[in-house]
């Protein structure tokens, strides 16, 4: 997982590539949780924050870009 310094220094489409790989990882782990018992159940938050805060960037540079 990244932290938020890494995902900021990363650039829009590596910020997709992620937040897509993140979203294909929650579907995978959901999927799991239902059919099976989850080793790290934890996982499931962690990549829900991780879209959070990938979504949360975008946004910002939307707003930045828009206020120029």
């Amino acid at each position: 997982m990244s932290n938020i310094t890494e995902l900021r220094e990363m650039s829009d489409e590596q910020l997709e590539a992620t937040a897509k790989e993140a979203a294909q990882t929650l579907f995978r782990l959901r999927f799991q949780s239902q059919s099976e018992r989850l080793n790290t159940p934890s996982e499931i938050m962690k990549n829900r924050r991780m879209i959070a805060r990938i979504k949360t960037i975008q946004t910002q540079r939307l707003q930045v870009a828009a206020a120029k």
